[in-house]
């Protein structure tokens, strides 16, 4: 399968600006390369490398990034006609990359390895090297081979964890248990990788939101990893999911409960983290560092969960965002 063209919706800071980009309408462009679909807010300044198409298990109730792209190992030739492309793109001096699609460590550790070169070779200067992975791939990937990896030059594993209770994994579809993705965060750790690991709340709905924030507190305290990002759950036409809701199987948790239960789940935290609150879909801005700023960011949490209660204009707005997310 050849490369599909990738549309963005808003421009990517580029540093050379004479880059030719095809435009569409709508404030839509063509990437100049071939570049990865998606990327964590926090690699808005990396140079976006794709080294898989899609995503190996692609199964997720919630999830449609990848649903309709096979997934595929890109040839070492199409990387590093990427990187001469990138090169261009972003400039020698650029400081961090990205690399997708989903999952690029479920592909041989020797590849890897060569792409990693490769990547060094094209832009010298990096501070920072960035991968999606599966916590399922990482509970099988040996700590040798993580470490080799991690010496080749990979500092940082974005990984879904989306819950910690079990039951739940299994409605979503997530393809690992709770003590899988221990397993495999405490490995990513011990070879050296910084770790962020992704909680989409609200993914219990109106009946499971307890047992989603009590688990999931579980998981992170036992990985501690070095980041806990926060995105909340929308339903996404042609998921599962939304068929749920669609059908009454599914009660989505109003943004009150959502707040409760992200309360519920830092007030359980025990670990050494960053806590970060850093997407447009969440309905508060909290960011702290733990354990110092657990009291003050509960606090915060206790100030705006009161605010809510006592303004039902407020709760409206905030219940109307919700609704028409997914519509």
């Amino acid at each position: 399968m050849g490369a599909q063209k990738v549309i963005f919706t808003r421009v990517v800071i580029f540093k050379n600006l004479n880059i030719p980009i095809e435009e569409l309408e709508g404030g839509m462009f063509v990437a100049p390369y071939d570049m990865p679909p998606w990327r964590p807010p926090s690699e808005a300044y990396s140079v976006l490398i794709r080294v898989t198409r899609g995503c190996p298990w692609n199964r997720c109730a919630f999830c449609a990034m990848y649903k309709d792209i096979k997934f595929q190992v890109k040839s070492l030739e199409e990387i590093e006609r990427d990187l001469e492309a990138a090169l261009q793109v972003y400039g020698p001096e650029a400081s961090t990359v990205f690399i997708g699609d989903s999952d690029s460590l479920v592909t041989k550790v020797d590849f890897i390895v060569e792409v990693l070169a490769l990547i060094k070779r094209y832009f010298p200067t990096l501070s920072r090297i960035t991968s999606y992975t599966r916590g399922r791939t990482l509970a099988n990937r040996s700590l040798e081979d993580l470490e080799r990896l991690r010496g080749a030059g990979l500092d940082r594993l974005h990984v879904g964890l989306e819950t910690g209770d079990s039951w739940l994994l299994k409605y979503i579809r997530k393809g690992l248990t709770p003590e899988e993705m221990m397993r495999g965060g405490e490995k990513a750790i011990k070879a050296g990788f910084q770790l962020s690991l992704y909680v989409l709340l609200g993914i219990g709905g109106e009946d499971r939101w307890e047992e989603h924030a009590l688990g999931t507190a579980r998981v992170l305290n036992r990985v501690s990893p070095h980041f806990i990002r926060l995105r909340t759950f929308i339903p996404i036409p042609g998921t599962l999911m939304y068929e749920r809701i669609q059908r009454g199987e599914f009660v989505l948790a109003p943004p009150l409960t959502v707040l409760k239960e992200t309360r519920l789940m830092l007030e359980n935290l025990d670990c050494t983290s960053m806590f970060l609150s850093d997407h447009i879909s969440n309905y508060a801005y909290i960011e702290g560092r733990l354990p110092h700023d657990k009291e003050e960011m509960l606090r915060d949490l206790d100030r705006i969960i009161a605010q809510l209660e006592a303004s039902p204009h407020l709760l409206k707005v905030l219940r109307d965002r919700h609704k028409s997310a997914h519509l």
